[in-house]
């Protein structure tokens, strides 16, 4: 099945997206350094990391609610394990089974937070790291009607504490290029939603505020894209950088230890 592509699923084909594609990218970069043995990926999208994560573990498994390129080029793989389903809970995974687990930009559209928090640590083996990456609440620009929720630090280690035995916050943070972008897009956003005076982003239900937020955003990506090309694409996954988390990083990289 070919993915809708909307400007929440990251595309390394479409240039608009290549300053949050390397985001994406950097996030696969650091887990690197950290996953071993059987990986589990949940919500593998387009499938871009596992070659970066797949040189560093014996065994790949991956979990996405849609199925893509990634299957038909692994098809060969005994190494490779695809789990078409939505999550939670992670059905097929059986208790304490796997080393590490990787799930990107995934936990802010799940409805049973808590349940797939407790999911994650069931099939994690004692000792065993998952990684999640998310969006900062507090520098969001505006209502991503795409998400079901958004987290603060404190909010994100409350939720993992109780399945894990430490809980390690950290924050991904860019830059002067990458401050400079997001300034720019700031601006670009503000620019819209002065007109909505009555709050409608908030108190509109999720689904009449998908498509617009996407056309909108989408255009806003190639406008910014149209007004500085030479200098966007200069951009790599090497503009950002990893350290403790506060309320000005830009996702928040979680490390969760069972």
């Amino acid at each position: 099945m070919k993915l809708l592509q909307t400007a929440e699923r990251i595309s390394h084909e479409e240039v608009s997206d290549h300053v949050i594609f390397q985001r994406s990218i950097f996030a696969y970069h650091e887990a690197s350094k950290m996953v071993r043995n059987t990986l589990l990926e949940i919500g593998t999208g387009m499938g871009y990391g596992m070659e970066i994560l797949a040189p560093h573990v014996q065994h790949y498994m991956a979990i996405d609610k849609y199925s893509s390129e990634l299957v038909e080029k692994n098809k060969d793989n005994i190494n490779f394990e695809f789990y078409q389903q939505s999550v939670p809970p992670l059905s097929g995974i059986e208790n304490s089974s796997v080393d590490s687990i990787v799930t990107f930009q995934v936990i802010e559209h799940i409805q049973k937070d808590v349940e797939f928090a407790k999911e994650v640590g069931r099939v994690l083996k004692p000792g065993g790291q998952a990684i999640f990456t998310t969006p900062n609440r507090k520098m969001s620009l505006t209502r991503n009607p795409w998400h079901i929720r958004e987290y603060t630090v404190n909010e994100l280690r409350e939720l993992l504490k109780p399945y894990f035995s430490t809980v390690e916050i950290l924050g991904v943070y860019g830059n002067e290029k990458i401050k400079k972008y997001y300034l720019e897009n700031k601006k670009a956003v503000q620019k819209i939603t002065r007109f909505d005076i009555f709050n409608l982003q908030y108190n509109l239900p999720r689904f009449v505020l998908q498509l617009p937020y996407d056309m909108l955003n989408r255009m806003n990506r190639k406008k910014l894209m149209k007004q500085g090309k030479e200098n966007i694409m200069d951009i790599s996954h090497r503009d950002y950088q990893l350290k403790e988390a506060d309320d000005s990083c830009f996702d928040l990289f979680a490390v969760a230890t069972k």
